[in-house]
């Protein structure tokens, strides 16, 4: 998989990543590394929900871009950044699980789609609390 992060663009739709390789073209949505994200993240214990992604208007929170909430892509100039959105559990440690985040992301991303991730970023943008019984 050597060289492939030199030929990484965005096709001109703005919603594929896109490598050029001798036998023709690989093409991944945005959405489908956004859901690997995700999945990667469904293991790491003390997350207590996935939250929107911010900044988004109307016209993209009806679309499809939004298939994968909680995560953003963002590509630009061959590096891929995750931005990821969650809300903690309580008595978790925020430093642990947006590690744990990270790490899983990273792995998953990488060893699933070849490309290189230049960054995870973790924004907690909220404390789950327990149900009182």
């Amino acid at each position: 998989m050597a060289g492939w992060e030199d030929n990484l663009t965005m096709s001109d739709n703005k919603e594929y990543l896109t490598r050029q390789v001798e036998t023709g073209s690989i093409n991944i949505s945005e959405d489908v590394i956004a859901i690997i994200a995700l999945e990667a993240m469904a293991g790491v214990e003390g997350i207590g929900g996935i939250s929107n992604v911010h900044g988004k208007d109307i016209s993209e929170l009806l679309s499809r871009k939004n298939a994968a909430k909680g995560v953003k892509v963002c590509v630009e100039d061959s590096a891929i950044t995750i931005d990821t959105f969650i809300k903690l559990k309580y008595g978790f440690s925020v430093n642990d699980v947006a590690t744990r985040i990270q790490n899983e992301v990273f792995d998953a991303i990488e060893s699933m789609t070849g490309f290189s991730v230049s960054a995870v970023n973790v924004h907690v943008t909220g404390v789950a609390m327990g149900k009182e019984k």
